[in-house]
């Protein structure tokens, strides 16, 4: 198995090309002792639903996964909440706008990007959005509808993370939990 931080040969601090293993999840530097670590990157998921009790489901425009289904989210930015991170994601790619968030769950992950296996925490939120009327398919999703929750079929989600996310949700409503 390579090391997670294979493809990084440079110290992303000095430049030096002694940039060699220190364990497994991480590279230190020879020339100036910098460590870096391959944490995971912080992602978060919205799930949302209608008064009909449907989910607003998602499905994908881009890779990896693409053509599957998928619920909206995507990676915070710098400074950002997981809250702020998961309205601004929502807003981005349904053009709804989310009045309050649950924290759920969190799943880890990896999601393959540019060829290399990003390692992620995704954080799941229920999301209550101003108006479920006018939605309108943005960014990187190709389509949003709204899907009865015993209709929803986990294996049609592309990613692992939000495939296993939908057992859970449907478990929870099952349970009454959520």
């Amino acid at each position: 198995m390579q090391h997670p931080l294979h493809l990084f040969r440079h110290c992303p601090k000095c430049g030096s090309t002694e940039f060699g293993i220190h364990d497994e999840k991480s590279k230190k530097c020879g020339n100036c002792g910098f460590i870096y670590y391959f944490n995971p990157l912080a992602a978060t998921v919205g799930i949302i639903t209608n008064s009909n009790g449907e989910l607003l489901v998602a499905t994908r425009s881009k890779e990896p996964a693409k053509g599957t289904l998928d619920l909206p989210g995507g990676f915070c930015d710098s400074y950002e909440t997981a809250e702020e991170g998961v309205a601004r994601e929502i807003l981005e790619e349904t053009g709804l706008r989310v009045t309050g968030t649950r924290y759920l769950f969190s799943i880890p992950n990896t999601y393959n990007y540019s060829g290399m296996e990003l390692h992620t925490m995704d954080l799941f939120f229920e999301c209550y959005v101003e108006d479920e009327g006018g939605l309108k398919a943005n960014d990187d999703v190709a389509t949003l509808k709204w899907v009865a929750i015993e209709e929803l079929d986990s294996k049609e989600f592309g990613l692992q993370s939000i495939s296993k996310s939908i057992e859970m949700f449907k478990e929870m409503k099952k349970r009454k939990t959520i």
